[in-house]
């Protein structure tokens, strides 16, 4: 003989229309703050006419040692003995520095060389290019 349970056991359920309104909820109340975090007690002015020139953004010079040891300034393909002069009128409007971004399979000797010859060139500072995880 088979015996019936007197209740039967249901499954629960997740609702997901209350979690999205509690959701969108928190999305207008983080905008409303962030709105009101913000100083909007400026005057409204009649800003006086200008030519003036725009700030130019200075972009630093790259220089590309490739796995095969050969040299590329800003994609200009170059040799160690005509980088210096390549390099220099660069450097002269620009102050930014010089990004080195070396294959890791590049040979050390040529990048240091390349290095050097920026430096020889007038470089202040450099930043070395790398790929994160």
């Amino acid at each position: 003989m088979k015996l019936r349970r007197a209740r039967q056991f249901r499954r629960g359920r997740i609702e997901i229309i209350p979690m999205i309104d509690v959701m969108f909820f928190l999305l207008v109340t983080f905008m409303l703050a962030s709105l009101s975090m913000q100083s909007l007690s400026s005057i409204r002015v009649n800003l006086p006419q200008g030519d003036a020139p725009n700030l130019a953004h200075k972009e630093p010079v790259t220089m590309t040692v490739t796995k095969d040891s050969r040299i590329f300034l800003d994609r200009t393909p170059v040799t160690l003995a005509s980088m210096a002069a390549m390099l220099k009128p660069m450097l002269a409007h620009n102050d930014a520095g010089v990004v080195v971004n070396a294959d890791s399979a590049a040979p050390e000797g040529i990048v240091v060389q390349a290095m050097l010859e920026a430096r020889r060139a007038g470089a202040g500072h450099f930043l070395i290019a790398i790929k994160r995880e």
